[in-house]
């Protein structure tokens, strides 16, 4: 993938979730489900004071660690489904497409909640729950001619499984709502929403990415924890 090769440049929903970024200067900072670190190496180039990045890959962690030549910066293999952070530690925890696949998101956003200061920031991007609730996956083309996705179910929630670059990919369907709920319950403040689709600028380079104004493919959030 583009983004796997090239990193943060070449993901298309980077310049909104980046503009729902803090000031990054002197932060603390969780990059939860790191992969090979892009936004870790990103962050410290902004003046962070510390990234601690966490991923279930070890493979994934070894290439970060590869690419990564910063003491600043220290990587841990951590499953999310597990993971326990420490309480007030950090200005800011951040997660790229990582959190549709996790079972116990509650769990998580609680998690967070802990671990921010108060007036602390949680900004992650998700697929978008009409991506994760497919019937199958395949185009189909419908009599006016346009590419259409059919959503099957999408208000019951729970695992579907799907072939994305391998077999059998297991990813947790939840609506908009519930995310969003589940957010509100964990004590957080939502501060921003987005369902991301591509700008006119990016048309014109990328005209394939059409598709993606008829539904949005990633959903982009920003929270607070209250002072």
């Amino acid at each position: 993938m583009d983004r796997s090769l090239y990193g943060l440049a070449a993901a298309p929903e980077w310049p909104s979730l980046r503009s729902m970024l803090p000031d990054l200067q002197g932060r603390r900072i969780l990059d939860l489900g790191c992969g090979f670190g892009w936004f870790s190496r990103w962050a410290r180039e902004q003046g962070a004071k510390s990234v601690r990045g966490f991923d279930v890959s070890e493979n994934m962690l070894n290439r970060a660690i590869e690419m990564t030549c910063d003491d600043g910066i220290v990587y841990q293999k951590s499953d999310l489904e597990q993971i326990e952070l420490a309480e007030a530690g950090v200005d800011l925890v951040f997660s790229s497409l990582t959190l549709h696949y996790v079972e116990n998101l509650a769990r998580v956003f609680t998690s967070v909640h802990r671990a921010l200061i108060p007036g602390g920031w949680f900004v992650f991007s998700i697929e978008h729950p009409i991506y994760t609730a497919p019937r199958n996956p395949g185009w189909l083309i419908q009599s006016t001619g346009h590419m259409a996705w059919p959503v099957d179910q999408y208000l019951i929630e729970g695992p579907r499984v799907t072939d994305w670059m391998v077999e059998g990919v297991i990813k947790q369907h939840r609506t908009l709502a519930t995310t969003v709920n589940l957010l509100i319950r964990s004590g957080l403040v939502l501060a921003g929403l987005e369902e991301w689709g591509p700008t006119e600028n990016q048309m014109a380079t990328r005209p394939e990415w059409s598709e993606h104004r008829d539904r949005p493919m990633f959903l982009l959030v920003s929270a607070r924890k209250g002072v």
